[in-house]
């Protein structure tokens, strides 16, 4: 299975602001886009997997801790899968590729913090292929 990639952006401050961008981020298989703020940093999103579906994440404000683990059976996946854990920022302007197989988690470690998300499958696709999960069905999310 493709292994989780990072996509290194950038971030240009000036007296005017701030620009984040991805410039490097290739948009060929993406087909659409969301964002997700959650109401508070003790809300956590997920377990959401798919089997056939990309998913690309980047932290467009505030931050989030994000956990990605990779599915062995789809119908009832093993407790014993150690989830791969990523702190983004949007300071650092990093996106995260995670491709088709896995599962995703995730909470805002800051209030008000945003997350852009890609997505290689359209909204009526990506319903046939949906898979969720406990919020701690692999950790718990209060450990870390």
């Amino acid at each position: 299975m493709a292994a989780i990639k990072i996509v290194e952006g950038e971030v240009f401050v000036d007296r005017r602001g701030e620009i984040l961008s991805v410039n490097s981020l290739d948009f060929a298989e993406i087909k659409r886009s969301y964002t997700i703020t959650n109401a508070d940093t003790e809300i956590i999103r997920g377990w959401h997997g798919h089997q056939d579906e990309k998913k690309w994440f980047w932290c467009l404000r505030g931050g989030f801790t994000g956990a990605f683990v990779e599915i062995d059976d789809w119908n009832n996946p093993s407790k014993e899968l150690t989830p791969q854990i990523y702190n983004l920022r949007a300071n650092r302007s990093q996106v995260i590729c995670v491709p088709e197989g896995y599962a995703n988690c995730f909470r805002a470690t800051e209030p008000d913090s945003l997350l852009m998300v890609f997505s290689s499958k359209t909204y009526p696709e990506c319903l046939s292929d949906s898979w969720r999960y406990e919020p701690n069905y692999w950790f718990d999310w209060n450990e870390i």
